[in-house]
């Protein structure tokens, strides 16, 4: 078992997996790692279950000191991380030392960073996962973000440690996407066509209120042919509502289950990860494909997470 020492949280520093599914019937969303790819390939390269629990750091990463030592993984956006001063690079294992302290600075790159460790975040599951709800207070570590003082433990291991990274031309073909396919959303057709046009022609600016419940936008107004008000009904993930104001929300992982909103889209499920490591004042594009294109995408894209040519030496 290793013990990690939180010395600083970090801006917003949680214990995630790949969520809680299937619950909300009762009003659970799912949570999770915003970057799911991220964590599955942070936990395969330490010896992982792809589902295991590990920490996602978002904009500021923190400082952790390892008392035991440990193997481990930093997947996602680069924050310019260091072990006892030595650069630690992304998508491949390192072993920490006993006394040895990561520190995970500021983003370079992208929203998120994901530090897996061997053995997995130790933490009681809630319905099925160790994923953190904020909104709501549940799962994860206490229920909420990392604190300065927090002791982690981790599960136990006998895997031993591999070397071995994500080859570079699987990263190029896994790297976030600013342009965002999308599906059609349930009441894509109560738009105007001139509407329609105009959002998938239009640029759009991440909000600095967005955060993991949903992605605000900022842009021109689309105009809708009613209020924009409906009989609240279930919402996915990666739906795109258009608010009374005609102005975009992108439904994210700790989304409310029930809306009232016109969909007007769907983020594909091939692109949601993307969405993860967005920051506020990114912008974005939307670029629609058909439902057989979205199938074949998220197809492609699990063949090559399973592929004998993921890893290099």
């Amino acid at each position: 078992m290793t013990l990690i020492q939180v010395q600083a949280p970090g801006l917003l520093t949680t214990v995630q997996d790949l969520g809680r599914e299937g619950f909300g019937p009762l009003g659970v969303s799912p949570s999770g790692a915003a970057d799911a790819i991220s964590l599955r390939l942070g936990n395969r390269l330490v010896g992982n279950p792809e589902g295991a629990a590990g920490l996602e750091m978002t904009l500021l990463g923190g400082t952790f000191l390892f008392p035991h030592g440990g193997v481990i993984a930093l997947t996602g956006s680069d924050f310019g991380a260091t072990l006892d001063a030595a650069a630690v690079g992304l998508y491949t294992p390192v072993e920490a030392k006993a006394g040895q302290t990561l520190r995970v600075g500021p983003t370079r790159t992208g929203a998120r960073c994901y530090l897996c460790v061997q053995g997995g975040i130790a933490v009681t599951p809630l319905l099925g996962s160790a994923s953190t709800h904020l909104l709501s207070g549940l799962g994860g570590y206490e229920g909420r973000a990392l604190r300065q003082g927090d002791v982690l433990q981790t599960g136990l291991t006998t895997s031993p440690f591999t070397k071995q990274t994500v080859a570079p031309r699987a990263l190029e073909r896994l790297s976030p996407r600013k342009g965002l396919r999308v599906t059609p959303g349930p009441q894509s057709r109560s738009f105007p066509e001139s509407s329609l046009q105009q959002f998938y022609a239009g640029t759009y600016r991440v909000a600095e209120d967005s955060n993991r419940m949903g992605l605000r936008l900022e842009g021109q107004p689309i105009a809708q042919d009613s209020s924009g008000e409906m009989i609240t009904e279930g919402v996915s993930l990666g739906a795109i509502q258009i608010t009374a104001g005609g102005l975009p929300i992108i439904l994210f992982v700790e989304q409310q289950t029930t809306g009232g909103y016109a969909k007007i889209a769907n983020v594909i499920s091939a692109d949601l990860h993307s969405l993860g490591q967005l920051r506020p004042r990114d912008e974005i594009r939307f670029e629609g494909v058909d439902w057989e294109t979205a199938r074949a995408l998220l197809l492609e894209q699990e063949q090559l997470l399973t592929s004998p040519d993921l890893f290099g030496q």
